[in-house]
């Protein structure tokens, strides 16, 4: 990557330009939108002082979208620093195989 730094600062942008949208489209495809969290917030009759019910959703809004984008950014980092770093495999594969052994921790915590 050190020959070519237009190549470099490319690859950089996009991948977390990408990882940052691919997070904020996760959100409303996985139910963690502002208005699915606001409606678990009124089902389990949970409030957010000084506001009404109907300003839960805008107020969510400005946060969750934000907080996804800003996550996504951060795990792109870390994607693009281990592939600059030259790590064994991809900063993409490790990063799976991270999440694969975490989901069958978690997975084994709740049947035992």
């Amino acid at each position: 990557m050190a020959a070519n730094p237009f190549h470099a600062l490319f690859y950089l942008v996009f991948m977390l330009t990408a990882c940052a949208l691919l997070s904020k489209k996760w959100i409303d495809v996985s139910g963690s939108s502002a208005r699915d969290v606001a409606k678990q917030l009124k089902e389990q009759q949970m409030v957010m002082p000084g506001h009404r019910d109907s300003s839960l959703q805008r107020e969510l809004n400005r946060y969750i979208p934000t907080a996804a984008a800003f996550g996504g950014m951060c795990i792109g980092a870390l994607i693009v620093l281990a592939d600059f770093m030259g790590a064994i495999g991809s900063g993409t594969g490790i990063l799976l195989a991270v999440t694969i052994i975490y989901q069958y921790f978690e997975t084994f915590e709740k049947e035992m």
